[in-house]
This record gives C-alpha cells, structure tokens and sequence, in this order.
C-alpha cells in the first residue's frame, strides 16, 4: 500500500487499508491489480480519473490525422484539366492528406492504359516537389490507382 504522500506503507490487510484510507478521507484505489501482491494507493479517486482522461485527450491532440482525398482523371483528359487537378493534388498534399489518383477507363478506353499510365507518371512529376510516391500505379479492373504521400 501507498500512502496519499506516495510513502511506502508495506504489506497490510485489506479493511486495515480501507479504515487508513476513510482516516485520510480518501479512497483506497487499486494501482497495480496484476501484481503479487496487488498494489494500492490511497488518493482522490475522482480527481485520478479527472487527470487519466487529461492525460488521453493530451496523448490524442498530439496523434496527427489525415484523409485520404480521391482525384479521378481519364486517359483523355486535357491538359489544362489535368494542370487543374495538379493543383488540387498540391493543395491536398499541403493540408498533409494522401491523395488517391484514380485513373478510370470506359468500354474501348482499356486499350489505352499505357496512355493511362503516362498521364499518371505526369502527375507524379509535376507533383514531386510536395509528394512521394506511396503506391506506384497499378491496375485494378478498369483503373489504374497511384497514392501519393506529402513530403
């Protein structure tokens, strides 16, 4: 047992812990249960709670999170289109999400993958300043898919 000053008390029964703790006011709080034997502390119950959630919400600000945002083109599409989605791809990647880049092909189209997988290698050039390259461009049925990382 553990004292409220955080004091090693020693060994001691249960109820002579519990009847320590109500003299201090305090609660008996299991610290360690896996232990042998289990260690206990006598302290503030709900302000141990209180600090145990500070402490997670404190750990989850700190985490970073991202989106992955999708970009889809096709194999026809025009330069100044596809200058326009590069720009979103670097406002996306600027904003620190992943960006997935889907190119889709339609009936005849899938004779044009390596048109497909040029434009996409395009993407990746004009791009390399802010993004790396996750995923390379690979066919999934009817579209080839590249994922692009920030810097």
């Amino acid at each position: 047992m553990i004292d409220p000053d955080g004091n090693q008390i020693g060994i001691i029964p249960t109820r002579q812990a519990l009847e320590s703790a109500v003299e201090f006011g305090l609660d008996l709080v299991e610290v360690s249960p896996n232990a042998n034997p289990p260690v206990c502390k006598i302290m503030d119950y709900g302000r141990y709670r209180y600090e145990q959630t500070k402490k997670k919400q404190e750990a989850k600000k700190k985490q970073s999170t991202f989106q992955v945002k999708e970009i889809k083109v096709r194999p026809k599409t025009g330069d100044h289109d596809l200058q326009t989605k590069i720009g979103h791809i670097k406002k996306f990647l600027g904003r620190k999400d992943k960006v997935k880049v889907t190119m889709i092909f339609r009936g005849r189209e899938i004779t044009l993958s390596q048109l497909g997988m040029s434009v996409l290698e395009k993407i990746a050039e004009e791009t390399e300043d802010v993004a790396m390259i996750e995923q390379r461009p690979k066919q999934e049925g009817r579209s080839l898919i590249m994922i692009l990382a920030p810097r």
